[in-house]
């Protein structure tokens, strides 16, 4: 299997092709777990969690000495929450590139209706516009036929089609996760299978930075075909899974409790990618 290299900083920094040719200075990404980066663990990181959007900056960084981020995504948040928490805070900012993905939290529970999120997307999308900054508008994955996530493929998929249409109507950059069919692969998520693993944030920020039209250093990351597993040893794993994982979360479900209660955006200021990190005690 070939693996994603977490480089020190120093050497993402010192890249012999750093210098990538772009018009932002301020990127600021908003959003739930995904864009926190949950699945992909760095210590070195604000927060101890890495993830796509870190990938993003650190890349958008190279060659500009000025250029800031700032990442306000907190797990377990749904779309209206989001809106409310994150969205004036990201244009008090005054950022020249947003990101946003968000709702994703909402479709896999019974009452989300992926037409009434996308209205809610519409309003959101159209304030951050104003602002006269470049968005980028995050599509769902297709998780396929997966266990208890899969359930939902089909509201997923509506609510692509809904997103691709706010996109269009607000000049938006969609970033396709549906269209990524690496992530069909397992070792693109998480023990959890809920989020993405190291190599799965490594192949989306390759895929937004393409969707930028930016040259970038990140390069595809294929893992070599898994040997045939047997049914038993499957069985085992998601028995182990649903101990593990579904569990914990159905009971969260259940207390009316996130995974982001208490948690705090791990870079609630716009600087350095490589700078300083977090204030003491910005998050738990």
């Amino acid at each position: 299997m070939v693996l994603v290299t977490n480089l020190s900083r120093a050497e993402r920094l010192s890249s012999p092709d750093s210098a990538a040719d772009h018009p932002w200075s301020r990127f600021v990404a908003i959003g739930d777990s995904f864009t926190e980066g949950i699945g992909d663990p760095d210590p070195g990181s604000p927060g101890g969690h890495r993830g796509w959007a870190d990938r993003v900056a650190e890349e958008l960084s190279r060659g500009h000495a000025d250029f800031a981020y700032a990442n306000l995504a907190i797990r377990g948040r749904l779309l209206q929450q989001i809106i409310d928490e994150q969205l004036q805070p990201a244009l008090d900012l005054s950022p020249d590139l947003i990101s946003i993905c968000a709702g994703g939290n909402d479709v896999i529970r019974r009452s989300g209706d992926p037409d009434a999120l996308a209205e809610k997307m519409d309003v959101a999308i159209a304030k951050l516009a104003d602002s006269g900054a470049t968005i980028v508008l995050f599509t769902a994955p297709d998780i396929g036929d997966t266990p208890v996530i899969g359930s939902v493929r089909g509201k997923a998929a509506i609510y692509n089609e809904n997103l691709r249409t706010v996109a269009a109507r607000h000049d938006a950059i969609i970033a396709d996760m549906w269209a990524l069919r690496q992530l069909k692969d397992a070792r693109m998520w998480a023990p959890d299978r809920l989020h993405f693993s190291p190599l799965g944030h490594h192949t989306v920020a390759a895929m937004v930075l393409d969707a930028l039209n930016v040259r970038h250093t990140l390069h595809p990351e294929i893992p070599k075909p898994l040997p045939p597993k047997h049914w038993r040893t499957a069985r085992a794993e998601d028995l182990v899974w649903a101990r593990q994982h579904l569990v914990p979360w159905v009971l969260r479900r259940l207390r009316h409790r996130s995974s982001g209660d208490g948690i705090s955006p791990k870079r609630p200021t716009a600087g350095p990618i490589f700078g300083p990190g977090m204030p003491p005690g910005a998050a738990e």
